[in-house]
């Protein structure tokens, strides 16, 4: 099997492919396929850093899709203000002391504060429904700040490029070992399988990705008000725009 870096939130793109179950394996399983049990073993990984070097000091930070705190929490100990939503009551309750947990779907999300960031980790860009991403797109605007910073991580053209139907790729989060099996492969998206294992344990979560090019996704941005104003890691997968 060929090294594929595979993030622990390769699953929350999307749509699932396969079976009529999106994720299966021991403990909850929330509607989009995620292993509650396996979130919760995973470490970070610089993402609140990276956060907190792209935004002012102690800046609120809406984390939309925030799982069971992974990003939220070391954004907290960094001094930032964090409001963690996600539609699973078995991940928010997870989440670490001082992260405010909300409980809604991101699309259906309209909150009386603007934040002076607001977080979209998890690919969720990648979600291959278009209408889908809009909606993500747009609750991300309308809880922005009229000077605030969106984060958000996306799988680019570059990680397609590198994946072939049938490879295997595997790896390793923290103690948890990786597995990417890529089921079919178009131009216009992938169909895969995450399998995870840890302590005798294992976990597979199905899901489908968008392949965008950079034209698209700025179009994207700009159809929800937003202009992306810069990369945020060498490797293109993190970025961050702006209102306008």
């Amino acid at each position: 099997m060929t090294p594929l870096p595979v993030s622990g939130d390769q699953g929350k793109v999307g749509d699932h492919a396969g079976p009529a179950r999106p994720g299966a394996g021991p403990g909850a399983i929330t509607p989009d396929g995620c292993a509650v049990e396996v979130y919760r073993r995973l470490p970070p990984a610089g993402e609140a850093e990276l956060v907190h070097a792209a935004v002012p000091a102690g800046t609120a930070v809406l984390d939309l899709g925030c799982g069971v705190g992974r990003i939220a929490g070391p954004l907290t100990a960094l001094g930032h203000p964090v409001v963690g939503v996600d539609e699973s009551a078995a991940m928010l309750a997870l989440l670490p002391a001082g992260v405010e947990p909300v409980g809604s779907r991101i699309d259906d999300l309209y909150l009386p504060t603007r934040f002076g960031a607001v977080l979209l980790a998890s690919h969720l860009v990648n979600t291959p429904d278009a209408a889908a991403r809009a909606a993500l797109l747009d609750a991300a605007a309308r809880h922005l700040a009229a000077h605030g910073v969106l984060v958000a991580q996306w799988n680019p053209p570059a990680w397609f490029a590198r994946l072939r139907t049938g490879g295997r790729y595997s790896g390793a989060l923290g103690d948890v070992g990786t597995e990417l099996e890529v089921l079919a492969l178009t131009p216009d998206a992938v169909q895969a399988v995450v399998r995870y294992s840890v302590d005798g344990l294992r976990w597979e979560q199905w899901f489908r990705a968008a392949r965008l090019d950079v034209d698209a996704l700025d179009a994207e941005l700009a159809a929800a008000g937003l202009r992306r104003s810069g990369w945020l890691t060498a490797d293109e997968t993190w970025f961050a725009a702006v209102l306008g």
